[in-house]
């Protein structure tokens, strides 16, 4: 397996730190809003490569953060008049709805920033014993840039060329600084801001701080894989190096893994162009399986271009899928119990050998699910050309085994949610307001619970009880 490494910019032969195992960082998403299709981006593409590598075999310990402080969480609390925690603990049971919503599977750990200020400390007063970090007058702490000699080899900027940009680009309040470069390991408090104890001043973390710590320590020192958008490579990636490696004395990870940027109609994403939206406006229009085939569609190192057009068209691509899956279970439900004959033995020994093959050559070249996804419309099309009523039950299950596992690796689900009917939601309404008559509430409570886990949302009116869907 082919990891294109943005660290030595080309593809390298995966072998990880500890045989069968991976330990693989993912940036999770800041918590003060519902999460937006360019979040869903790296939720899907990494939980694809997870699957696949557990598919291959490892033991994947995956964690992947919330950042549940920051100032964008200050400003929503402010607005709203409620505490910054009210407004990340809302935000991250929502990202979850939403993670579920699109077949992201939870992360091992997912760590809260909040929960690990200890570490942090202790992180950045390691950094201040070694020289690599200081404080100034106010508490303020900055990491020593110009002191970590390999500052820059992720993202592969020139230090003197940071150097002329920062310099033009010097704010006010930085003056304390003793290298325009240098960056905050911790901040002192301000009026209306969560604050923790340090010995430095009352304040909070700077950003790029966390991740690191929260690696460390649901990983290790030296972890295999570290992901996320492109956009974090510089600055978030290349100081959670600088700060790591020079804390511990070690590789931080061996593999960075980044996806490319998702653009709205061949523009960037911007609240102001008015092409800005949340993974839930999509859900309004599309089961979130679309948007999954969608974000699989391409490299995930690629610029992804969004667009009706293409959200209908990998809803039409994903529905030859799933018709050709229930197909299959038609077919099996009523074809004979017989053995396999020799001649589909044949045919279901080429099947794995050219489309399972083909799947996974594709996942194994840097995680082409583009490709990989290809295999699987060939394989629905052997499956529609090979496969009919006269097939034996063992060579459609066989078959159908194989395209549900390859559609797993991929997070698509191809066995579709018996739907409710209206008959059985009056029905078991009939048999609450029943139980009600008799005061059995506990049925009746029991009866409530049930439709409610069938997304039936119920309403007791003076005109009788009214039922809709969620």
């Amino acid at each position: 397996m082919k990891i294109y490494n943005t660290l030595s910019k080309r593809k390298e032969e995966f072998i990880p730190l500890e045989e069968g195992r991976v330990k693989m960082y993912v940036c999770g998403p800041t918590v003060y809003n519902l999460i937006h299709i360019g979040n869903a981006r790296p939720m899907i593409v990494f939980d694809t490569a997870r699957r696949y590598m557990e598919y291959k075999g490892y033991k994947v310990n995956f964690v992947s953060n919330f950042t549940d402080v920051d100032d964008k969480i200050i400003a929503k609390a402010n607005e709203e008049g409620v505490t910054a925690d009210e407004i990340s603990k809302r935000y991250i049971e929502e990202c979850k709805k939403d993670m579920e919503g699109m077949n992201v599977r939870p992360a091992t750990t997912h760590p809260l920033a909040t929960e690990e200020i200890e570490g942090m400390v202790e992180m950045i007063q390691t950094l201040i014993d070694k020289g690599f970090a200081y404080p100034v007058a106010d508490g303020t702490v900055y990491f020593r840039v110009k002191k970590f000699k390999e500052y820059g080899k992720l993202s592969h900027k020139n230090l003197d060329d940071l150097q002329s940009g920062f310099r033009a680009l010097q704010v006010s309040g930085e003056e304390q600084k003793e290298d325009p470069l240098d960056f905050v390991l911790w901040k002192p408090r301000k009026e209306g801001e969560p604050a923790w104890p340090s010995p430095w001043c009352e304040g909070r973390p700077g950003w790029h701080i966390e991740c690191s710590v929260m690696s460390k320590k649901y990983l290790g020192e030296e972890i295999d894989i570290h992901a996320g958008g492109e956009d974090l490579i510089f600055p978030h990636h290349e100081n959670e190096i600088a700060q790591s490696e020079c804390c511990n004395g070690k590789v931080f990870a061996r593999y960075w893994m980044h996806n490319g940027f998702l653009n709205i109609d061949n523009k960037k994403m911007s609240k102001s162009l008015g092409n800005f939206f949340t993974v839930r406006e999509i859900a309004e229009q599309y089961d979130l399986q679309v948007l999954r085939f969608f974000m699989l569609n391409a490299h995930y190192r690629s610029p992804l271009n969004f667009s009706r057009d293409l959200m209908e068209a990998s809803k039409n691509s994903l529905e030859r899928i799933l018709n050709g899956a229930e197909r299959l279970r038609f077919l099996a439900d009523g074809a004979k119990k017989i053995e396999i004959s020799p001649q589909e033995q044949e045919s279901l020994n080429e099947a794995k050998k050219i489309y399972v093959s083909k799947f996974e050559e594709a996942m194994d070249d840097d995680f082409n699910t583009a490709d990989a996804l290809a295999a699987v419309f060939e394989l629905v099309k052997f499956a529609n050309t090979q496969i009919n009523e006269e097939s034996s039950k063992g060579y459609v299950v066989e078959v159908y085994a194989i395209l549900k596992q390859l559609c797993d690796v991929l997070g698509l689900i191809i066995e579709k949610e018996k739907e409710v009917l209206d008959e059985d939601i009056e029905r078991l309404i009939a048999e609450r307001q029943a139980a009600r008559k008799m005061k059995n509430f506990a049925k009746a409570d029991e009866i409530r619970d049930q439709l409610t886990n069938m997304g039936i949302i119920l309403e007791d009116t003076r005109e009788g009880v009214k039922w809709k869907r969620a």
